[in-house]
């Protein structure tokens, strides 16, 4: 699924080709794709048409456009296959186009909502005093936001008595970090991922954090992660951070510093990928 860096890279694009346009019609599609939005599509549509919408904002790994005159915002949720593409009006439609929402100006450009699986969509949703859809208002600031607390983070990861990537995974503390940005941190900084939080040092968590940053925002300077077409930009570009990965889906090849054989372990439904030698299991 899209971590922080992918969200980002679609945010910017919205940004530069949706921000400040009227919206002139939407179709729904696909009724998954709204199946979010309590009220159904008749109502997403009707509630959209004609609204002027906003700069799209970002938490972590949530994505949504504010409707600029309602206090309401489009939350968009990618899932493990969902694309917001800006497209030519007179473009083909895609195999698995779920929603349209076109615009009342001469850009003539639309935007689409593809989704294969079908597990993302789109729901309109009152706003916080903050800004944020209300729904994911108790969602933690990201690293990568300047508000983000590092004394606070420190503090709540020794209190949460777990284990540090499930402390990076848990998006109450800590938003935008999943899966594969954790395996590439953890790598950077040492740490096994069963590592406990109790124990962790200032010193110990502040180059965590940084670690967290750096692969974060080397990923957004290619376009972020793609292993396959379901993960694109707005403009249908794949990212290209697979290529510079240091642990996540690296098993049996050599670690990049010490040439030990990459493991992968079974994790949480999930895959944890680490060095043996350098990432040594707690005790």
């Amino acid at each position: 699924m899209p971590e922080l860096p992918e969200v980002e890279v679609v945010r910017r694009g919205l940004a530069r080709w949706v921000a400040s346009r009227t919206v002139a019609d939407v179709e729904v599609l696909h009724p998954r794709a709204v199946r979010r939005h309590t009220a159904g599509g008749e109502d997403f549509a009707h509630r959209l048409k004609g609204q002027v919408i906003g700069a799209p904002s970002r938490r972590g790994k949530y994505l949504w456009i504010p409707v600029a005159t309602t206090g309401t915002a489009i939350l968009a949720h990618l899932g493990m296959s969902g694309q917001l593409l800006v497209q030519p009006e007179d473009a083909a439609d895609e195999k698995h186009l779920r929603i349209r929402v076109r615009f009342a100006d001469d850009l003539r450009t639309e935007l689409r909502f593809v989704d294969q699986r079908t597990f993302g969509g789109l729901s309109l949703h009152d706003t916080t005093p903050d800004g944020l859809p209300d729904v994911i208002a108790h969602i933690a600031r990201d690293p990568l936001d300047p508000a983000f607390d590092d004394e606070a983070f420190h503090q709540a990861l020794r209190r949460s008595r777990t284990t540090i990537k499930r402390a990076l995974l848990n998006q109450s503390l800590i938003s935008g970090v999943g899966n594969i940005y954790a395996d590439e941190a953890l790598w950077r900084s040492r740490l096994h991922y069963d590592r406990p939080t109790a124990g962790f040092t200032r010193p110990r968590t502040t180059e965590l954090l940084g670690h967290v940053r750096d692969v974060m925002n080397a990923a957004l300077a290619v376009g972020g992660t793609s292993f396959d077409s379901l993960y694109v930009n707005v403009n249908g570009e794949s990212g290209y951070f697979d290529r510079s990965l240091d642990a996540y889906g690296r098993e049996g090849l050599p670690c990049g510093r010490c040439g030990t054989p990459m493991r992968r372990n079974a994790w949480m439904n999930r895959s944890s990928y680490f060095c043996p030698k350098c990432q040594k299991v707690p005790r």
